[in-house]
């Protein structure tokens, strides 16, 4: 720092904007334990000291960290059975009725999120059928895409019709990329591939 070698790092660090270090290398510590802890991969041959008091001391001050994190060791999707489309909006624009690329049954799926919680719909467009589904105050967003596609594949397995062809249609460019993915780290986005994958004429 040249001459001004001697000024304190909290000081410098509040002049550039930066986030304080200490509480950066804290933040990054616990993350990092309780993503190994809600994979399965810590040890405690030492509960009480060493790196294991940083997930002990999370534990004790968060609560909420006791319930693990939704995410899982790698899962890899490399012939899937489905095909993810994704649209541009003058494609549903262009005329009347869906674009001719979207195939037998049609069903629309939809997220919410509000003061009162999150939320999904789906709507059979071809049988005039909804389904509501309401999913509390701690989903994210993106989950709630991934859920409502989830329970839309579960809908049409109960329902056993002999179509060839069934297109789900979502607005969800982040669930559209995700299922697409070869590789996931979401147990959610997992089961929801391999639902889609046991649907045989998807």
């Amino acid at each position: 720092m040249g001459a001004i070698r001697t000024t304190p790092t909290g000081a410098m660090e509040a002049l550039t904007g930066l986030p304080l270090l200490d509480l950066l290398i804290e933040s990054e510590a616990r993350s990092v334990a309780h993503r190994l802890w809600s994979l399965g991969c810590w040890s405690y041959l030492h509960p009480e000291g060493g790196h294991n008091s940083i997930l002990m001391w999370l534990q004790k001050t968060d609560p909420i960290s006791s319930t693990g994190v939704a995410v899982m060791r790698p899962a890899f999707n490399l012939d899937p059975k489905y095909r993810v489309t994704r649209l541009p909006r003058e494609e549903w624009t262009r005329g009347p009725g869906t674009p001719p690329v979207i195939k037998g049954l049609v069903r629309f799926t939809d997220g919410s999120n509000m003061m009162e919680g999150t939320g999904a719909g789906v709507y059979g467009q071809s049988l005039g059928r909804w389904l509501s589904i309401r999913l509390g105050k701690h989903a994210t967003f993106f989950q709630v895409e991934v859920y409502v596609i989830l329970a839309c594949v579960y809908e049409i397995e109960t329902q056993g019709r002999p179509e060839r062809y069934g297109s789900i249609c979502s607005d969800s460019q982040a669930a559209l990329k995700a299922l697409q993915a070869a590789k996931t780290t979401s147990p959610l986005v997992q089961q929801c591939q391999k639902a889609l994958n046991d649907i045989v004429y998807l």
